[in-house]
């Protein structure tokens, strides 16, 4: 890989993981400014058990870019970082899925703050779905012909490059000492 283009990654993935983090911080932000604004208090309930997995895997993801910087294109993503990835991934779905129970459990009256809730919890489904199944974020003229493509997402094709030094390593280590 080029230097210059090794920059201009390096470059893309700070403000992958910046805008991540940036947006963590503008949503709770909101959120806790929104919430007065709610007269009952299980809405408030509701809009938290949307947004806290929401915020979870966009810090998740934030943090993942600014990391990924260091390997980027000359080795590999360290396995205890690997490893915490692999626990998000299990987590998130649990983390999700309590999210769920809390907005069904306090669901909203109103059909404004009910969209609103359930579009934020839609949104950390699919922030999901993007960072740990398919690769969902593309430019809008060209986003259906590549989501149809089914790329797996980078954090995904890291996880496996890890894995698969891990089992060469742990293969290779096994046969010489055979």
């Amino acid at each position: 890989m080029s230097s210059q283009h090794h920059q201009k990654m390096r470059q893309r993935y700070v403000s992958l993981g910046s805008g991540e983090l940036l947006s963590v911080v503008v949503f709770a932000v909101v959120a806790w400014r929104f919430t007065p604004r709610l007269a009952d208090p299980t809405d408030v309930r509701a809009l938290w058990s949307a947004l806290v997995p929401l915020l979870l895997i966009l810090t998740q993801g934030g943090a993942y870019w600014l990391l990924a910087r260091r390997w980027i294109g000359t080795g590999h993503m360290p396995r205890g970082l690997a490893a915490s990835y692999h626990v998000f991934r299990v987590v998130d779905v649990a983390v999700l899925a309590g999210g769920l129970v809390g907005v069904l459990v306090w669901f909203p009256d109103s059909l404004a703050t009910s969209a609103l809730v359930v579009g934020i919890w839609l949104f950390g489904v699919l922030e999901y779905v993007n960072y740990f199944v398919v690769r969902l974020s593309y430019p809008p003229r060209t986003w259906f012909s590549q989501v149809t493509r089914g790329r797996s997402p980078r954090l995904v094709q890291d996880l496996r490059r890890s894995r698969q030094r891990l089992a060469t390593a742990h293969h290779h280590h096994r046969g010489s000492t055979d």
